[in-house]
């Protein structure tokens, strides 16, 4: 049988290299890409390009390894030859891959050449860079050049801590609000959270003269008792925010239980199933769609009392049209009367104010979105007001996309002079006929009843001051809130920009508001400084009652070490003296001083015990004394101011 043409070669002696081809004995690895080509090119090199063998990288196909190891031993000329058949074997498809795996290769050592080049230049610059640094902070400790073993640890040591300390500083403080980054926290004192929070001037000047008993806003409300909070809900003034904070972020022995998905919310007393809150998320809209002061008088104590048919609280006006002109239905006392309830129940009503300008913006762009407030009943003496009494500003279903222009320009618009409407009792000047006296009597009768009403009200806040609102609720209920109100400077109204000529325009329709709106501010804000000045005041004392106690203790231990020492001296004086008639004297000399000390801290004591006792026997004597002196000197500071 006769061998191939490809084992006959392998057995033939070595073909003789040409002159400038490399020999397959003196074939190295780093021989370039174009010789190894070249040298392949030409007959009878193959062996050549075998002997050079695949890239770096490349595995050694078909066990040709250990081969070539022995071909590059092997002393005689068929080692050549044993090579060459291996890579002939292959398919041209096979060698093609091989050639693409060599030059990928090229391609990829060149990159991590220039890597490893550029990685080595840019550590050598930083190097020189830190030894320059570290050269000027430490002197002669290390050069620019030439930095020996201590100073490139030293370095090393430095930049590990530096990096160190920047992973936990981002660990720690991940944000850009870092409390440890805030050093002005450490220079300024901590600012008042009660300071004008409408940033107008802290010096306030008042312009109304109050009483002491309409400063002195303290209810003894009783959770537990018949006591009821009537939440007087005006609209666009804050009032959805506060009824949230009464049932959600108020602290109770029993908290108000409100369901995922409900605006109404469960507020029962300990131990009952009576509510102590009527307002829109207590009790829900039971008297009608944000019910006025002439709506809820009349409405609350017959829905508490379970008598939603009568009326308790007789009309105030003589005859139909006519208003009552007597003056005692209008005064504090009748006011207080109608708080209460036939069951002896105590109707303690609150609410919220605005500035008139910024609330009348705000109801503008609520009425944009299509809110009517068409289920409010406006009961007034009995019976709604008629059609004519009372027209509407639109004709269809709501007035979504009304312009500012034509909200004002309608004539019967509530939304002009709304709180003052609100706050009054409507009985007093015929309801909604405008017909039963003159507008300018109307207008002067509505104002003077709705401040009167405010005035003599429990509770009423400012939208504008959300931390004074909280602080007098707070100290008027004693109720604490869970956690701080906070004050919105950006609202709708804020974002609506207005000519200086609209403005004055807003301002003329809602005059009594205004006038309003000023004289509430004036009594919140005196009743707020006389808060802080019976808080300063309470203060005081307990620090000097806190004195007092331990002088008295510091003085007790004292007297008590003292007849200590002198005992022990009595003993060592019998010891040393055995004349009895020394230690008698002695002994008598001690019994009255401690009899003397005795006696002098029991009538301390006892006069501390009368004082205590004292507030438990007459507690309204001490609170008016108390008050009165905290009403004259802020009375006195008022004056002083003026």
């Amino acid at each position: 049988m006769a061998l191939p043409a490809s084992a006959v070669r392998a057995f033939e002696p070595p073909p003789q290299p040409e002159r400038g081809a490399p020999a397959c004995t003196t074939c190295p690895r780093w021989h370039s890409r174009v010789e190894a080509e070249l040298a392949a090119s030409r007959p009878g090199s193959v062996a050549a390009s075998v002997c050079a063998g695949p890239p770096r990288g490349v595995s050694h196909g078909f066990n040709s390894g250990p081969l070539l190891e022995k071909t590059r031993k092997a002393p005689s000329s068929l080692a050549g030859a044993a090579c060459a058949p291996l890579f002939a074997l292959l398919s041209r498809g096979r060698r093609r891959r091989m050639h693409v795996l060599r030059r990928r290769w090229d391609l990829g050592s060149l990159c991590r050449a220039l890597l490893t080049r550029g990685l080595a230049a840019l550590g050598h610059s930083l190097k020189h860079v830190l030894g320059a640094i570290f050269s000027k902070i430490f002197g002669p400790l290390a050069s620019v050049g030439n930095m020996d073993e201590k100073s490139n640890k030293l370095l090393l040591a430095l930049v590990m801590l530096f990096l160190f300390a920047v992973i936990v500083l981002q660990y720690v403080c991940p944000g850009t609000e870092c409390q440890l980054l805030r050093l002005h926290a450490f220079s300024s004192p901590v600012p008042d959270p009660y300071r004008s929070e409408d940033e107008s001037s802290a010096r306030f000047v008042p312009r109304y003269n109050f009483t002491r008993s309409d400063l002195l806003r303290k209810v003894d409300f009783d959770i537990k008792g018949d006591d009821l909070i009537v939440f007087l809900h005006i609209q666009k003034t804050g009032g959805t925010t506060f009824g949230r904070h009464l049932v959600r972020n108020i602290q109770l022995e029993q908290p108000c239980e409100c369901r995922v998905g409900q605006k109404k919310c469960t507020c029962h007393r300990p131990g009952k199933r009576e509510t102590w809150l009527f307002s829109r998320f207590s009790t829900g809209w039971s008297c009608g769609l944000h019910a006025d002061w002439t709506e809820l008088t009349s409405c609350v104590p017959s829905v508490v009392d379970g008598k939603r048919d009568s009326r308790l609280r007789p009309s105030s006006k003589d005859k139909r049209g006519s208003p009552n002109t007597n003056a005692v239905a209008n005064s504090p006392s009748s006011t207080k009367a109608r708080n209460t309830s036939k069951s002896g129940k105590n109707f303690y009503y609150i609410t919220i104010l605005r500035d008139p300008v910024s609330r009348y913006l705000s109801e503008w762009r609520h009425v944009q979105r299509g809110a009517t407030w068409k289920a409010s009943l406006h009961v007034c003496d009995g019976r709604p007001p008629t059609s004519e009494e009372l027209p509407s500003c639109y004709t269809g279903d709501d007035w979504s996309g009304c312009p500012l222009k034509e909200f004002m320009d309608c004539p019967y618009n509530l939304a002009n002079n709304r709180q003052v409407r609100m706050l009054s009792d409507l009985t007093l000047v015929g309801c909604y006929n405008l017909s039963v006296m003159p507008e300018k009597q109307r207008n002067k009768v509505l104002l003077e009843s709705a401040k009167s009403n405010l005035k003599h009200m429990a509770f009423f806040g400012l939208t504008e001051f959300q931390r004074k609102t909280q602080y007098l609720f707070e100290k008027t209920f004693n109720m604490n809130f869970i956690l701080p109100f906070t004050q919105y400077n950006t609202t709708r109204a804020s974002s609506v920009e207005i000519s200086e000529e609209i403005q004055k325009r807003i301002e003329g329709l809602n005059f009594l508001d205004m006038e309003l709106y000023s004289y509430a501010k004036d009594l919140f804000l005196q009743r707020y400084q006389f808060m802080r000045q019976k808080d300063h005041q309470e203060a005081r004392r307990k620090r000097q009652e806190q004195r007092r106690f331990l002088k008295g203790r510091l003085l007790q231990t004292h007297f008590l070490s003292q007849g200590q020492g002198q005992s022990q001296n009595l003993n060592q004086n019998q010891s040393q003296n055995p004349n009895p008639n020394a230690n008698q004297n002695l002994t008598q000399n001690l019994t009255q001083n401690l009899t003397q000390n005795l006696v002098q801290n029991l009538t301390q004591s006892s006069s501390q015990k009368e004082n205590r006792e004292s507030p438990k026997h007459n507690p309204g004597k001490e609170q008016n004394d108390s008050t009165s002196n905290g009403a004259n000197d802020y009375i006195g500071s008022v004056e002083k101011w003026r």
